[in-house]
């Protein structure tokens, strides 16, 4: 169903580490507007959906997401440096960030861990659909505020793209 291909869709760099940056970061990788919520999401959907080209559809959609999570991690990787360090990071949770060494982790901004709560399925394809573009919404939203609050141009470069690629 799913193949890796080592290239990300868009180049993924930063200008300089930054611990605060990374952690912002976290709230695309794992939280309840996340890439992950969003894959898992059009996967599951996927499942009761009859119709092989609707179904091709959401499944390549989920295949996309897969891959914008790909790239938050990556992004927050790069921000944390060679050597992550917690006492750079001044916002989020102290202990999440000691937890994971400050890697991507499956955890909102605040350390909160990730929930199969925030996917929404009911079955019903049209709610599924409506659901969805609220969700491609509020994912937008979410990358608005941070491409506000980052002021690192590689790592704006790289919510700009995703920010463009939340399409409902």
């Amino acid at each position: 169903m799913f193949k890796h291909d080592k290239n990300l869709l868009h180049e993924v760099r930063v200008d300089a580490p930054n611990a605060n940056y990374a952690a912002m970061m976290q709230e695309q990788l794992g939280g309840p507007q996340g890439e992950l919520k969003a894959a898992l999401q059009y996967l599951s959907q996927s499942f009761r959906i009859k119709d092989p080209e609707i179904k091709d559809l959401f499944l390549d959609i989920a295949s996309e997401e897969l891959s914008h999570m790909e790239m938050v991690a990556t992004t927050i990787n790069l921000l944390n440096g060679h050597v992550p360090d917690a006492k750079n990071a001044t916002i989020g949770n102290v202990e999440a960030h000691v937890l994971t060494g400050l890697t991507p982790f499956l955890s909102n901004a605040s350390g909160y861990l990730w929930t199969a709560a925030y996917i929404n399925e009911t079955g019903d394809l049209a709610a599924d659909i409506l659901s969805n573009i609220a969700a491609e919404q509020r994912a937008k939203v979410v990358y608005e505020y941070l491409y506000r609050q980052i002021n690192d141009k590689g790592v704006r470069d790289t919510i700009d793209f995703l920010l463009n690629r939340e399409e409902a």
